[in-house]
């Protein structure tokens, strides 16, 4: 009997031992807020340039911060109303109840993200512009760190919010006291539940920011550069404020918060996936260890990206070529050393006897060889220093529709590597974690799932140097802004436009890369939605529809018993929908740039028609009433599209039951990820098309090439800032509203 308890005891002190280790996640979060105020305090060190150069930064400052406080307003309501429909649910035991805090911390913490970001993106412009008057390598270095703020803001933030409700879920009996169970799926499952908050949060974000900085961009180049033949960012320009402003609120804010959920995402549906795969593991806390690994994966993560972010420098007179291998020095640089440093985790954590450790580490390559993949491949698609998009150039010599015709077919043509990229990451991440297995049973099938889990942890693990890259571009591109207003010297101009051309690219590798990253998280939140299923059967006592005990089902039993398969019609029903949710909401999200935008084009020409002296240079275009048509054209266009994606999710699961809503989600992950690829593709060569004729081809500035390109650039802008990169959130909140409404789901429906 004391052997027994001696026994006892030590596993208590094993797991107790094993879960401090979330402290180490803890202290990499601190680290990465840590330099992230390092970098910013460094970055407000720098000078800001002229009297105009300040006076023009204030503005764009002071719109982006009047934008986003209208929107967290309304944003604020939209979270009330959720956190009061899942606060009742959990009183009808439909739901446990801390869910609805946990959202509201989630939605937070996505917010907070993208504000940080947005405010260092916003001080950084001008400073960017004046280290340009410098050199290049100078402007390099301000727009890049500060552009590493973003990053290091959104991983610190999320490993926060999950050491911190871990540590408190599993060690303070918060669960028991609401009447909840404490064993680790529970925990893990719902700790999920904060991953809505942050998709709700970011799809607002996303298409808010998306309509209000494509309205604008739109608006200043169909009718400053197309009928008045004057430069982008002209200060003549009324709408070029707006569209500076929207840099900022749609690319940094925006991307911020969704790449937040992306990240904070794949790590809790692996870590719910990893304490339902090793549930039954004979090894003394093993469930606790795969629950811990792929935070840890993260953490490390941090450190490494910060090592990456500093290898990041160039040369005078750079040109893109240059420019791109120096961001890949340190975002490859980075890939490389997680890679090696996770086998050195699950060695530890899963131990040598057996090759688990290993083939589980090979899940997590196989997730950065695919994110490296299809960054590659987007850079090829939509880079000026490469055919394709030069083939669009070329195409504006004989007029716009040919420029609008290549660059679809470019996008089309540009989903065949990343969707087989992903494809084949799915299988060989399935594979590597099984143990090579193709027998289809359900121990193979949770170990599979949890294996690409983790490859999408993988392929996130260095967001703090990949969202640097990213964050970087908008920066970039108010900088060349600034300095054309200012009337800085040609020169200037020409490094900011390399930068900013650079940016492009890296903007577009960045969607690539959070579009496939949130392939592999959705299918991963497709398993813990069954999870989540067994948990609502437990807590109302209810079993399966074949019989079957919830507590001890598999997912093979919940995939018969709901019957789950192509033969169903009503898991192809759900299919269907989800398809068509993908299509809806891009028309949604398209019309609604369309009729922002129609506002602008008409106010922009009416104050070039009724103020006297703008294009004299003579008197100051009203600036302030093209910034307020912007604000109130995305505030007003957001909402539909945005709740939309939320009550679809659950009025399928009301109508379709269980099988309907795996069809949805299903349809909307194949169809988005696809359409997603497409439409962020199309937009970026566009984009670069147009540069790559502004650099001197086909005619260069104010040639007929020149304005065709700008007419399939307008096209491209809500392709590859709106629509495009909302797809992946759209994705992965209709998992995540799935997850959180499955005890509605289950408890009543009418198929």
């Amino acid at each position: 009997m004391q052997l027994g308890f001696y026994k006892h005891t030590n596993l208590i002190y094993k797991i107790m031992e094993l879960t401090s280790l979330m402290y180490v996640v803890l202290a990499a979060s601190v680290l990465a807020l840590g330099f992230a105020y390092y970098f910013y305090r460094n970055m407000l060190g720098k000078d800001e340039g002229t009297d105009l150069m300040r006076k023009i930064a204030e503005h764009v400052r002071k719109g982006a911060m009047a934008y986003l406080k209208q929107q967290y307003k309304v944003v604020t309501i939209v979270f009330v109303i959720l956190a009061a429909i899942f606060a009742i649910m959990a009183y009808f035991k439909l739901q446990n109840g801390i869910v609805w805090f946990a959202f509201l911390t989630g939605g937070f913490f996505s917010g907070l993200a993208g504000f940080f970001g947005m405010k260092t993106a916003t001080y950084a412009s001008a400073r960017t512009a004046n280290a340009a008057r410098q050199s290049l390598n100078a402007g390099l270095q301000v727009a890049f760190r500060s552009g590493a703020v973003m990053g290091l803001v959104v991983v610190g933030l999320a490993l926060l919010d999950i050491a911190g409700w871990f540590l408190v879920l599993n060690g303070t009996g918060l669960l028991a006291m609401v009447g909840a169970d404490a064993d680790l799926i529970t925990i893990t499952t719902t700790m999920l539940t904060f991953g809505m908050g942050a998709s709700t949060q970011a799809l607002f974000a996303r298409v808010g920011g998306g309509i209000y900085t494509k309205a604008a961009d739109v608006g200043a180049d169909l009718v400053g550069k197309t009928e008045y033949n004057i430069p982008e960012d002209d200060p003549r320009n009324p709408a070029t404020i707006a569209d500076n402003v929207g840099d900022n609120v749609g690319d940094v804010a925006g991307m911020g918060a969704d790449l937040y959920e992306s990240y904070a995402g794949s790590i809790l549906a692996t870590m719910a996936l990893g304490a339902s795969a090793f549930a039954t593991s004979a090894v003394e806390g093993m469930q606790l260890k795969a629950v811990l690994a792929p935070s840890l994966i993260a953490a490390f993560g941090v450190l490494l990206s910060i090592i990456g972010i500093y290898l990041v420098k160039t040369k005078e007179g750079a040109d893109m070529d240059h420019l791109l291998k120096a961001l890949a020095r340190g975002t490859n640089t980075a890939a490389f050393l997680i890679a090696a440093v996770t086998f050195g985790i699950f060695a530890w954590l899963f131990g040598t006897d057996t090759n688990q450790w290993w083939q589980v580490s090979l899940s997590v390559v196989v997730g950065l060889l695919a994110g490296v993949i299809i960054g590659k491949s987007t850079e090829y698609y939509t880079s000026q220093s490469y055919k394709p998009t030069q083939k669009v150039s070329e195409s504006s010599q004989t007029g716009s529709a040919t420029v609008i015709i290549s660059g679809l077919g470019l996008g089309m043509l540009s989903t065949a590597i990343p969707v087989v990229t992903v494809g084949v990451a799915i299988v060989l991440a399935y594979l590597c974690a099984n143990g090579f297995s193709l027998e289809f049973n359900a121990t193979n099938l949770s170990m599979g799932l949890y294996g690409i889990g983790i490859a999408a942890v993988g392929m996130l693990s260095t967001l703090g140097i990949t969202l640097a890259t990213d964050a970087y571009g908008p920066i970039a591109d108010n900088a060349g802004g600034n300095a054309e207003m200012s009337g800085l010297a040609p020169e200037v101009r020409q490094r900011t436009d390399a930068l900013d051309a650079l940016g492009n690219t890296t903007a577009a590798t960045g969607k690539g890369f959070a579009i496939g990253s949130a392939a592999l998280t959705a299918l991963a939140l497709l398993a813990s939605y069954v999870e989540e299923i067994k948990i609502a059967l437990i807590r109302t006592g209810e079993i399966l529809p074949n019989g079957v005990e919830a507590a001890k089902a598999t997912l093979v039993d919940f995939m018969e018993a709901y019957h789950v398969n192509l033969m169903n019609p009503i898991v192809l029903v759900g299919v269907f929908i989800g398809s068509m949710m993908a299509f809806l909401f891009c028309g949604l999200t398209m019309n609604a740039v369309g009729r922002a935008a129609q506002k602008m084009v008409e106010e922009v020409r009416r104050q070039f028609q009724t103020i006297k002296g703008i294009l004299e240079g003579k008197a100051d275009p009203d600036y302030a009433r093209c910034v307020a048509i912007s604000t109130k054209g995305a505030q007003h266009e957001m909402l539909l599209p945005s709740i939309l994606a939320i009550i679809v999710p659950i009025f399928t699961g009301l109508i379709l039951g269980v099988a309907g809503v795996l069809g949805l989600l299903i349809g909307g992950l194949a169809t988005g990820f696809v359409l997603a690829v497409f439409m962020a593709n199309a937009g970026g060569a566009w984009d670069n098309a147009k540069k790559y004729v502004e650099e001197g081809h086909f005619g260069g500035k104010g040639s007929d090439c020149h304005k065709a390109t700008i007419v399939g650039d307008t096209v491209g802008d809500p392709f590859k800032d709106t629509s495009g990169p909302s797809l992946n959130i759209l994705i992965k909140l209709m998992s995540m509203v799935s997850i959180v409404m499955a005890g509605l789901t289950v408890s009543c429906h009418l198929l």
